[in-house]
């Protein structure tokens, strides 16, 4: 999956430079509000927080800036060299590029090709990838170098002159610039088998060229699947470090003992179809016409284990059987970089908040970020921005939610990732509802049904329409959709009047729409039957976006042609006050009691 860098860029001054740079090697331009004017820039109102978010979902950042200060901006938030995403600082002029993070995650590579690309010099300080030409504690694709802790005392040996034995066959090590001989202290080991390093000064690598493959009755013990392959691989005298992935046959993608092994081992489990399976019958040892009855292939350990190799691997430890799992082990002639099969397809249900980008969570954005495609009505797709970069859309009208979470789950049951992206809350008058009520009346095919679906929170409209207007949520609240399109309205009717008669603080959602303009001021005579018309009501529009605006207006004034489509409306409760501040401005709360029982605790201890 490639994520696009984010371009960033301070002053009107460096945006040419940006320009080019985005042409160059793709991504969004990220400039400063105020400073940086144009088309199609993403605004940066605080840079502090706008380059952390970036950073911690993962995305490349190239600064057209200082490298001090972008290193003290992002200071608070670095994490582990192995997952810093790459970041390059490049001088006003272009001259000079400096990967400052992320060498090993591409920073190095990025900063080679910008550097070709515009004339200018990649300060590249990585001692192994400046002098060597690779780094031996990062390995490429397909290799894991298991003592890790051994890195540094091997590179320093190398840096300072000493020469490298190379103990079996890695041809980035052979054309690289490592010195090697055959007698030499520091030892480079390539191998499958469980060895460990017998000095300091020996690395040991392991390639990825193990497949498992697995077979299980439904719901069977994950201890006993991960008991049973841990033993075959302990008796071939295979390293778990060489183990590429698992894979099964895609009726058990949702097996929860098959991910649970995934887990464990650290490898991902991919899947193939009956037929895929039945492809390999004629290399399998121990077919069966049993297993071919069942489910469609003679089969699923031996088969799924081939069908991971591909023709010019071989099996090399046949199936073996526990009490209700099957295993199989089978070994590719190079490292595996390109994963066989298709994954179990995950469904991310995401809110985005109200559209901004600084109300978007970072898991959110992560989610995003390791999606393959988007699915959602075309506003919320919009307001991700750069996020949607590279990623396959599947744009939705209103109105059409059914058909928007089935093409999710669809697309999901076919092995992608897939963010069903709606704004607020997911699970808050929106889709995530919806998935699994599909789950549970059905109309959805068996691969979807397999899927792993993950919800994250947003922030809701009740919620930014809450904290922009104060604190009127600060007691027992509730919300009330008034859309009598899915619910009956007598329903809403019902629950109004049981809302007033609790003197519960409201939030209604959906307010009105072009052709319904009766229910919100049905609601606030039926709420004036039970607190003043003085009652504060908060009327939030376009939360969180352009054109925002809140107000504050008594209940009895509550006029329907204020609101909109776009409009959150909150009614205060008979508790609920408005308190003028200072600076002059109006906030709304709704208090809780507490200084009232702090002043009752005072009394009773005098």
């Amino acid at each position: 999956m490639i994520i696009h860098p984010a371009i960033i860029v301070l002053s009107d001054n460096a945006l040419p430079l940006a320009t080019k740079i985005a042409g160059e090697i793709g991504g969004a331009i990220h400039g400063l509000e105020k400073r940086v004017a144009g088309p199609n820039i993403v605004a940066i109102k605080e840079l502090q927080s706008h380059l952390q978010a970036l950073f911690l979902a993962g995305t490349p950042i190239v600064a057209v800036m200082a490298s001090g200060a972008l290193v003290r901006l992002l200071a608070s938030v670095l994490q582990d060299k192995k997952s810093d995403p790459p970041v390059l600082a490049i001088s006003e002029d272009g001259a000079s590029i400096v990967p400052l993070l992320g060498g090993h995650q591409g920073a190095n590579e990025m900063a080679r090709n910008l550097a070709a690309k515009l004339d200018a010099h990649a300060a590249i300080t990585t001692a192994g990838d400046s002098k060597f030409g690779l780094a031996l504690d990062d390995p490429p694709p397909g290799y894991v170098l298991s003592n890790q802790e051994n890195a540094k005392g091997v590179m320093a040996g190398l840096v300072a002159g000493q020469k490298a034995r190379l103990v079996g066959d890695a041809e980035w090590i052979k054309s690289s610039k490592v010195p090697l001989a055959e007698e030499a202290e520091i030892g480079l080991i390539v191998t499958e088998h469980a060895t460990s390093a017998t000095s300091p000064l020996e690395l040991v690598f392991h390639p990825r060229t193990i497949v498992l493959g697995v077979g299980c009755e439904r719901h069977c013990e994950p201890d006993e699947l991960v008991g049973l392959v841990c033993s075959q691989l302990e008796m071939a005298n295979i390293s778990k470090d060489s183990v590429a992935c698992i894979t099964s046959i895609d009726v058990k993608s949702n097996e929860a003992a098959v991910h649970e092994l995934a887990e464990h081992l650290g490898v991902p489990a991919r899947f193939f179809d009956a037929a895929s399976l039945e492809a390999e019958a004629p290399r399998l040892q121990n077919p069966s016409d049993i297993v071919f009855a069942e489910v469609g292939c003679h089969g699923v350990a031996e088969g799924a284990a081939l069908a991971g190799v591909g023709p010019t691997g071989e099996l090399v430890v046949p199936k073996s059987k526990s009490k209700r799992a099957t295993c199989a082990i089978a070994k590719s002639l190079q490292p595996i970089t390109a994963l066989p099969g298709r994954a179990r397809g995950a469904l991310f249900v995401v809110g985005i908040g109200p559209g901004d980008e600084a109300w978007r969570s970072p898991e959110v954005s992560r989610m995003v970020l390791k999606s393959t495609d988007l699915v959602g009505y075309s506003l919320y797709l919009d307001l991700l921005g750069p996020l949607a970069d590279g990623k396959m859309r599947h744009d939705f009208a209103l109105g059409k939610e059914e058909d928007r979470v089935r093409h999710a789950m669809e697309l999901a049951g076919e092995g992608k990732s897939v963010a069903l992206v709606c704004s607020g809350d997911a699970g808050i008058y929106a889709m995530a509802t919806l998935v699994y009520e599909l789950f549970d009346k059905g109309g959805i095919s068996d691969a979807a049904k397999r899927i792993e679906v993950i919800c994250s929170p947003g922030i809701s409209a009740l919620q930014g329409a809450a904290a922009r207007a104060g604190a009127p949520l600060g007691h027992d609240f509730c919300t009330i959709s008034l859309s009598d399109l899915l619910t009956p309205w007598a329903d809403i009717q019902r629950r109004v009047v049981a809302a007033g008669e609790g003197d519960f603080v409201i939030a209604f959602y959906n307010p009105v729409s072009k052709k319904r303009r009766t229910q919100l001021a049905w609601a606030r005579d039926e709420l004036l039957n039970h607190r003043p018309a003085s009652s504060p009501v908060i009327l939030a529009t376009n939360l969180g976006r352009e054109g925002e605006n809140v107000r504050i207006v008594p209940l009895g004034e509550l006029q329907v042609d204020d609101v909109d489509m776009l409009t959150v409306v909150i009614v205060g409760s008979s508790d609920s006050r408005v308190v003028t501040t200072g600076d002059g401005k109006s906030w709304v709360y709704t208090p809780r009691g507490y200084s009232g029982k702090e002043t009752t605790q005072m009394e009773r201890a005098q």
